[in-house]
């Protein structure tokens, strides 16, 4: 594509976003359907279904990427996209929470600042596999990745067992915080398509169709981003880090404010925290495609990315601890700390990558 002019890259690059954003909708409502008629909606085949569809355009790129040998891309799409989702965050507190409180505050809950501690325990694990020598592979295989994949399904296990029972008071819920059981949108979702008649082989089919064309359109997107990058001179990991990321986030930013506005606070910050735990995982496909390790090929600016998006969990993690009260600018405190430092970040990331 890079022979492409940069006005037809453009065009293809936002088609292919709108695709995703399409499709992304639909995937999350169908995947909602499936995942409570076939009762998977607390099992773990339902957590590793949930993560795997809201990740389509994620698992694209990276394919797309390793294969072509663009690992640099597939690096920064990961870890910034691990950055970006957090801060979907903010935007459905800003624009899908009604009242005073603020997001953290109504979501409030023991399971999420575990699933925030997963977070944080593989991007540890990520800064680990920078460190080691690239030569320490065997049958396409690197310890960092295995370990990653690993430690997400441990944590998937851990968190299924928090979700049935915690020794805490309310189950690990704090007080005042929303009134209905986390899930219930999906339940709600899974209502409206039983009363138009939809059926399960139907909704599997939909599923399957938008599948198709979120990895078909994610595949364009990593394609005419690395050209749109070349012509205008950005380098492939900050457009992966930034312009690519949030491409690839739209169907959160659609889904969360969907939850967000039916009352369903859990569900919304659970799904980015699900989901970013999920992203490093893909540095296994990505090593079993393109044959090399990748995590000891990582520049600078993939570490700081990684450090970046620690940092913005661990302070949603205080947020859902501390529960303030508060809004700035009409979010949370913690929201808006986020803000800043992400800002401050990706000031941060154009000073490393042009020094």
């Amino acid at each position: 594509m890079s022979s492409l002019p940069l006005a037809v890259l453009l065009l293809i690059f936002v088609a292919a976003a709108a695709a995703i954003w399409v499709a992304g909708i639909s995937l999350s409502n169908q995947t909602d359907v499936l995942a409570t008629r076939l009762h998977l909606g607390s099992a773990l085949g339902g957590l590793v279904l949930l993560a795997v569809a809201t990740n389509l355009p994620e698992i694209a790129i990276v394919v797309s990427a390793s294969a072509a040998g663009n690992v640099g891309v597939a690096v920064g799409n990961i870890l910034g996209g691990i950055a970006i989702q957090t801060v979907v965050l903010v935007v459905l507190d800003r624009f899908g929470v009604r009242g005073g409180k603020p997001l953290t505050y109504r979501a409030a809950s023991l399971v999420l600042v575990l699933e925030a501690a997963l977070v944080v325990a593989v991007l540890a694990v990520v800064i680990a596999g920078t460190q080691l020598p690239a030569s320490l592979i065997v049958w396409r295989l690197t310890p960092a990745p295995v370990l990653i994949t690993v430690l997400w399904v441990a944590g998937l296990l851990l968190l299924q067992r928090a979700g049935r029972s915690l020794p805490w008071h309310e189950d690990g819920d704090a007080p005042d915080g929303q009134e209905r059981p986390r899930g219930h949108r999906r339940h709600h979702v899974e209502q409206q398509a039983a009363r138009k008649g939809t059926r399960t082989a139907k909704s599997a089919a939909v599923f399957g169709a938008a599948a198709l064309v979120t990895l078909v359109a994610g595949v364009f997107l990593e394609r005419s981003g690395d050209a749109i990058a070349d012509h205008i001179g950005l380098s492939g990991v900050l457009f992966g880090a930034t312009v690519l990321a949030a491409a690839t986030s739209l169907p959160e930013v659609s889904t969360g404010l969907t939850s967000v506005r039916n009352g369903d606070y859990q569900l919304a910050v659970s799904d980015i925290f699900g989901g970013n735990a999920f992203l490093p995982v893909l540095f296994l496909i990505g090593t079993l495609i393109s044959g090399q390790a990748i995590l000891p090929h990582a520049e600078n600016t993939d570490i700081y990315l990684t450090a970046l998006a620690a940092l913005l969990t661990l302070v949603y993690a205080a947020g859902l601890l501390f529960r303030p009260r508060r809004r700035i600018a009409g979010v949370g405190i913690d929201s808006f700390v986020v803000l800043v430092l992400y800002a401050a970040g990706v000031g941060g990331l154009f000073a490393i990558a042009t020094s």
